[in-house]
């Protein structure tokens, strides 16, 4: 049964190519640092999801103070309470705020 269209002919073609531009005294080498590339392939990877899944915890981990917008920030400085409130609100009553005082 073909493999993705190789078929067995083709498969053994193949081999016996790479023995003739080879040699067979270079075949245990070359599988040997294709095993290398493989393996350093595979621990990059992982790494690389550590890294997202550290990144991705980090993200969860922050604190209510870190999540304050800079709207809510804003209210606060001008001395308005900003609990239960949303930023369109916010903003609201920043212009009133500042209408006032000019």
């Amino acid at each position: 049964m073909p493999i993705g269209g190789i078929g067995t002919m083709e498969i053994v073609i193949i081999v016996a190519l790479i023995v003739l531009l080879f040699g067979a005294s270079k075949l245990p080498e070359l599988a040997r640092s294709a095993g290398k590339s493989a393996g350093e392939f595979k621990k990059a990877q992982k790494e690389a999801e550590i890294s997202y899944k550290e990144f991705e915890n980090s993200l969860k981990d922050t604190t209510p103070a870190e999540k304050e917008t800079k709207i809510q920030k804003m209210a606060k400085e001008q001395g308005i309470e900003t609990a239960g409130k949303t930023d369109d609100q916010l903003l609201d009553e920043i212009s009133a705020k500042m209408n006032k005082e000019n």
